[in-house]
């Protein structure tokens, strides 16, 4: 493992609304109708190699639900760039995970990415910005370094389903990231389909989802989850916050993750 520091069919107006300002909006229109229905795999194997080739990446947090997505795409090109955010905040059992199953898989591009140095010396030198001021350290440990990792790219995937939360519901597999695309073929997956095929492929469970753990980010706001509680309540408990930042915009609306 090698770990690194369309033409498209006629659409009447009633299929879909694009703002004309928007190419990447019209794009994911266009995708959203033409792939509506198809499988994870097909959506997968058109985006690596039909739609987007040599500028498509993953971005995985190697957390709870993390398995299935970096199997299917191992399964269609083990080679494609996989970029994870550390955040220098993580659970060890993460970064655990992260080496155990890269290998398994056969991933041969995961790319790491992290805060600045100076930036985290700045904002936050005693580890304590995410009480002061949560949004600022996501932004910080999380959403500018996704932009450095991103940078050559035109689309990536995101691991993101509907029933994740309210705010997910509305989830397409193909959606507007300013100038680039997010495709989210699991997008219409459930916990029960997402558990048959971690049992199909004997895919190994992150360790801490069996501690209460579904959703898991970093030590300081994540908490476990309650039975009958949203998936996502663990993270940042007590909060407005649901997001760190990366799919902010798009939740605001409905339309992301």
């Amino acid at each position: 493992m090698a770990t690194l520091d369309v033409i498209a069919p006629a659409l009447d107006a009633d299929t879909v609304a694009v703002a004309p300002e928007s190419p990447a909006r019209a794009e994911a229109a266009v995708l959203n109708a033409r792939y509506r229905g198809r499988k994870a795999t097909e959506i997968i194997d058109a985006a690596v190699n039909e739609l987007f080739p040599g500028r498509v990446a993953m971005v995985s947090s190697f957390g709870a639900e993390s398995a299935v997505l970096l199997h299917l795409l191992a399964a269609v090109d083990p080679g494609v760039p996989v970029i994870f955010i550390n955040t220098g905040r993580l659970f060890p059992e993460t970064l655990d995970y992260r080496e155990k199953l890269a290998e398994k898989l056969g991933l041969t591009d995961i790319r790491n990415v992290g805060p600045e140095p100076s930036r985290v010396a700045e904002l936050d030198p005693l580890k304590a910005l995410w009480m002061t001021d949560p949004d600022l350290c996501c932004h910080m440990r999380k959403t500018e370094p996704l932009a450095r990792g991103l940078a050559g790219f035109d689309a990536w995937f995101t691991g993101r389903k509907r029933f994740q939360s309210a705010k997910r519901a509305r989830l397409d597999f193909f959606e507007p990231d300013g100038p680039r695309l997010k495709v989210n073929p699991l997008a219409e997956w459930s916990p029960a389909d997402l558990l048959e095929y971690a049992s199909i492929h004997d895919l190994p469970p992150h360790p801490l989802t069996a501690k209460g753990y579904p959703s898991i980010g970093c030590v300081p706001c994540t908490t476990k989850v309650l039975p009958g509680e949203d998936q996502r309540a663990g993270r940042w408990r007590g909060l407005s916050k649901t997001e760190c930042g990366i799919h902010a915009d798009l939740e605001s609306n409905g339309s992301g993750i």
